[in-house]
């Protein structure tokens, strides 16, 4: 198996300490965004999605490693076995991966609009990878190191703040990834006790996911991708190294479970 290797930008060498960050689902807007902004400041991703984004690669500047992933539980745990062997540290993991519609899926607005079909695609893409995804990943973060994981939750996943009903997939999707990421973080509390879990609801933000539903948005509660990404860096570095979950929106605000 061929080892992963991030090579330094000229004039760095391996003696200066460099930030590493893993990005999962990084064809997502907000994960290119997070990515530009983590290269601009000279660190080095790994980035994992369907396809590779030959673009970005080409400015990099061997910052930039992309790895190309079916989502399926093979696929995870090979490509996570890969970053054993490679024996990197991560300062940071991201779980980008989400879905809310597409041509054949869309948020129901009754329950005579539930299908089964739609609530196990739904919560499978929302739920159920992020969680396997952190658990091939607990022998990737076996050092010391402080490592921050954030998954893409949502404020509609929370129960008590659940007062308008309807889209039910997605509200269960977001709810069962916060259930598994907190049992999840009290695992690793007991065997990787450097890693600290993040669900981060981004606010509605300009990219496909919200675009049928933007119309009802008014223009200063609509994100870029670019101003997203910056607002979760910098709540990111600010984190209480105490806490071993938190489940913040795009303004630093803890989020009812």
């Amino acid at each position: 198996m061929t080892m992963l290797v991030i090579r330094f930008p000229p004039g760095q060498n391996a003696v200066e300490k460099l930030m590493q960050h893993l990005v999962i689902g990084a064809g997502s807007a907000i994960a290119a965004a997070i990515i530009e902004q983590y290269l601009t400041a000279g660190d080095s991703v790994v980035a994992i999605s369907r396809s590779m984004q030959s673009d970005v690669m080409a400015t990099a500047d061997g910052r930039l490693e992309w790895l190309r992933s079916d989502y399926s539980e093979e696929s995870i745990h090979r490509i996570c076995s890969r970053l054993r062997e490679s024996a990197l540290v991560f300062d940071r993991v991201f779980i980008c991966n989400g879905i809310l519609h597409h041509a054949h899926v869309a948020p129901e607005k009754r329950l005579e609009d539930v299908t089964t079909e739609q609530l196990t695609e739904v919560i499978h893409i929302n739920a159920f990878q992020p969680v396997t995804w952190v658990k091939h990943l607990k022998p990737v973060l076996r050092n010391k190191q402080r490592c921050i994981l954030t998954a893409f939750s949502a404020r509609i996943g929370s129960i008590g703040d659940n007062g308008r009903g309807g889209w039910y997939a997605y509200r269960a999707s977001k709810a069962a990834l916060n259930m598994l990421m907190k049992s999840a973080a009290i695992e690793y509390q007991r065997e990787r006790r450097n890693v600290q879990f993040l669900l981060f609801h981004p606010g509605t933000t300009d990219t496909p996911l919200s675009k049928p539903f933007q119309r009802s948005v008014s223009p200063d509660k609509l994100f870029t991708p670019a101003f997203v990404a910056r607002q979760l860096l910098s709540i990111i570095d600010g984190l209480d190294p105490e806490l071993s979950m938190q489940y913040l929106d795009w303004k630093n605000t803890a989020i009812e479970w």
